[in-house]
């Protein structure tokens, strides 16, 4: 199953642009006070962590994500790669730019979901129950992400 979620959105920067660049060129730090993600990871490889997400009747159920970074020279881009050693993870891409006195974010989530097969009107039915409490939970997710980033950008 393949749920997906976008957010973009712009916040003010009041700073210079060699402190916009490094903010969004450093997404341990851009990213330090996004409540739902967990074991966050910036290095030469990448960003890499675990996005958390509720699942009713399942807990909280950790996905793992890892995404490649590259600088722009207007900002940053992050690019999923694929995680094959685990039944659910995360895709996550994102592009973040300057642009005069403001940063633009543009995030795609896409959460790979292995579910069992659903097999009669019960399986459906818990695919069904998986699918849409995945969908509000990334989308909650992707509304959440602008006030973790602002907090992180006023430190």
């Amino acid at each position: 199953m393949i749920v997906e979620a976008t957010q973009d959105f712009t916040l003010p920067w009041a700073g210079d642009d060699a402190a916009a660049l490094a903010f969004v060129r450093d997404p341990a730090r851009a990213l330090a006070r996004v409540r739902f993600l967990r074991d966050l990871r910036a290095d030469g490889e990448g960003v890499r962590g675990e996005l958390l997400v509720p699942l009713p009747g399942l807990g909280e159920v950790d996905l793992p994500f890892h995404s490649a970074l590259t600088a722009t020279p207007d900002g940053a881009t992050l690019t999923p790669q694929a995680i094959s050693s685990e039944r659910a993870w995360v895709e996550v891409a994102g592009q973040a730019r300057l642009d005069g006195c403001a940063l633009h974010f543009a995030f795609q989530f896409r959460a790979h979901l292995a579910t069992p097969d659903a097999q009669g009107w019960g399986g459906a039915a818990f695919e069904k129950m998986i699918r849409a409490a995945a969908v509000r939970t990334l989308d909650r997710v992707a509304r959440e992400l602008p006030a973790g980033i602002a907090q992180a950008a006023r430190e």
